[in-house]
């Protein structure tokens, strides 16, 4: 039996009142069935006259196009308020970026604060994004303002340095930066911050990814900043999300002796070869071809010889994410944490955003498809 909505639901959809569904009834444009002594619209009647209509109810409110000013997807290029990610990538500081994306006011040499390092017992199999999740939440409780909604650069400056501070030191601190900072947690290698400081830029946002759009969702409750980052980061956990690079990461390590045979192994097993293709993009991801292309003046790149056996596809931010840990004797879940903490940046932007916004406007109605009481 196909399914069916009730009066009230049907109004929703429509974005009506339910006398003006009766009205559709009797002009032919709705057909009502009786079940149960209730009137029932088909789901697909309803929707076919909500797309003819035009209709805005509840069921568009989530899925129509959200408008932004902070990120533009487009032509297989990436632009942060009008201006190309891999130029700023180039030419910017990490902060600076940040304040661009949060503002729209441009600024030089912004310094974040010095951050608290979060104290908390995980046990040894937590990954540092484990512990940028415990950090976030820890953080959120220490802050007695939290729920004033107007401090966010003033608060996303200090949660983004008291995460970073919050991970386990494994090298000499070195500089003020937060690229200074977060490399000496991640790489025991000479520093490379400004290699860092490129990736977090192009990483700080990425348009309405499904990390954002949890984020957006939580802004438009009002929650607070720490709140939206939290449900971020419960996206960005996802397989199909943010773990993406540690696979990706583990696969060219396997490739570092035999690129070709671990290609073939993958094709054996019918299994895709990690960091390749995109959803969004046709045929390059422009954060993976800056970054591959700073990392191709520290050494050979493992990541070149797999990209050779594919000339079908091209590789990901993923990928080169991959690559740079590789290069630079990094935690397979390094690229993880330099995602998370980047797009933290894009989180709060897309809050602000969202904040200006009416409260609660993501209300999507469920077509009940059960048994009817």
């Amino acid at each position: 039996m196909e399914s069916m909505l009730t009066t009230n639901q049907a109004a929703r959809r429509l974005g009506v009142k339910p006398a003006t569904v009766y009205a559709y009834v009797s002009r032919g444009l709705l057909t009502s069935t009786k079940v149960n002594r209730s009137s029932m619209f088909s789901v697909s009647q309803v929707e076919a006259l909500a797309q003819r209509t035009g209709a805005r109810g509840a069921v568009a409110a989530v899925t129509e196009s959200i408008r932004t000013r902070i990120s533009l997807l487009e032509n297989d290029h990436l632009h942060y308020r009008g201006r190309s990610v891999p130029l700023l990538a180039s030419t910017k500081r990490f902060e600076d970026v940040a304040h661009w994306l949060w503002t729209g006011i441009d600024s030089t040499d912004l310094q974040f604060p010095e951050g608290q390092e979060i104290w908390m017992a995980l046990p040894d199999s937590a990954t540092l994004t484990d512990r940028v999740r415990v950090a976030v939440a820890l953080a959120g409780a220490g802050d007695p303002l939290r729920f004033d909604l107007d401090r966010g650069t003033t608060t996303a400056k200090a949660l983004i340095a008291d995460v970073v501070e919050s991970l386990p030191l494994i090298g000499r601190p070195q500089g003020t930066d937060i690229a200074d900072r977060l490399w000496t947690r991640l790489s025991p290698r000479e520093p490379q911050p400004d290699l860092l400081n490129a990736a977090l830029i192009l990483l700080a946002d990425h348009d309405l990814a499904i990390s954002t759009m949890a984020a957006r969702v939580a802004a438009s409750a009002h929650a607070h900043p720490y709140a939206v980052v939290s449900a971020g980061l419960g996206a960005m956990e996802g397989q199909k999300h943010g773990t993406a690079t540690t696979i990706a990461h583990r696969f060219l390590a396997q490739a570092q002796s035999d690129p070709m045979g671990a290609v073939a192994e993958h094709l054996r097993s019918g299994v895709p070869i990690p960091g390749f293709g995109h959803g969004v993009y046709q045929s390059r991801d422009p954060r993976a071809d800056h970054l591959l292309a700073l990392l191709r003046g520290h050494g050979d790149l493992v990541a070149d010889k797999v990209i050779a056996t594919q000339p079908q596809t091209f590789p990901n931010i993923d990928l080169a994410l991959a690559q740079f840990g590789l290069l630079f004797e990094m935690r397979p879940d390094a690229g993880e944490a330099i995602f998370a903490i980047a797009r933290i940046v894009g989180w709060i932007a897309h809050a602000m955003e969202e904040y200006k916004e009416p409260g609660l406007r993501f209300r999507a109605m469920g077509v009940y498809t059960g048994d009817r009481p």
